[in-house]
């Protein structure tokens, strides 16, 4: 997919002199896409969540990035969705999506996850490429959302008050 992207980037690079373009590669290992997900930097749209984060170790903001003049990005649909059929079908949309406009729209040296919803699958093809296109330019500016309070932590957190004193189970 790489190969397709950076091939069209150089297409679109040509016709539109002033667009710079970047490569773009695929998220894969899992741990990859916690670290994108862990930072909390969203963008929610009807037909598709946007998470992004930049990767570790790299200045994005300086005009090369260094040796990074790429962007990963990963695609992800929950079993809410539907079944696997609907699953499969809403991720291949998005990944046309994303093979019109990653390269051009994306910020080389950050990593991207894209998560389908259940709007996806009805959402005409249009409409997703403006809300991708929405998201990708609000994303870096937007704020870490808020941790789920709902979900436990790992460990042995929790409220303090209801721990166990050392005096018998009883706080003072």
């Amino acid at each position: 997919m790489a190969a397709v992207l950076t091939a069209r980037a150089r297409a679109a690079s040509v016709c539109r002199p002033n667009v710079v373009t970047i490569s773009v590669e695929r998220l894969k290992k899992r741990a990859e896409f916690l670290r994108v997900a862990g930072t909390r930097r969203k963008w929610v749209t009807q037909g598709l969540i946007l998470q992004g984060a930049p990767r570790p170790g790299i200045k994005p903001d300086t005009e090369y990035a260094g040796e990074d003049r790429f962007a990963r990005v990963g695609f992800t649909v929950t079993k809410k969705v539907g079944k696997a059929v609907v699953r499969n079908r809403v991720r291949r949309r998005l990944r046309a999506v994303a093979e019109q406009l990653m390269s051009e729209l994306a910020l080389p040296g950050w990593d991207y996850v894209v998560i389908g919803r259940a709007q996806t699958i009805d959402r005409p093809f249009d409409k997703l490429i403006d809300d991708m296109k929405f998201a990708l330019r609000r994303v870096p500016d937007a704020k870490p959302s808020a941790p789920d309070s709902r979900r436990p932590r790992k460990g042995r957190g929790g409220n303090p008050s209801s721990a166990p004193t050392k005096a018998g189970g009883q706080s003072k």
